[in-house]
């Protein structure tokens, strides 16, 4: 979306009531909270991958100590 488009819809949604303009928010973080199926579905045969891969001794485990070094 181009930005004079966002700036527009900006404009007018502080134009609107306040309780219309909460109405938005609401839905804006709604829509944010909203899993996106497909990144679910990669992330899941990835940690089937991975998860198959260790028991396989293709990957090693690393403790979160070493993580966070």
């Amino acid at each position: 979306m181009k930005k004079n488009t966002v700036n527009e819809i900006i404009r007018k949604a502080l134009e609107l009531k306040p309780q219309e303009r909460y109405m938005i928010v609401e839905c804006l973080m709604k829509s944010l909270e909203e899993a996106d199926e497909k990144i679910e579905e990669i992330w899941i045969e990835e940690s089937i991958r991975r998860l198959e891969a260790y028991k396989n001794g293709k990957i090693k485990a690393v403790s979160i100590e070493e993580v966070f070094d």
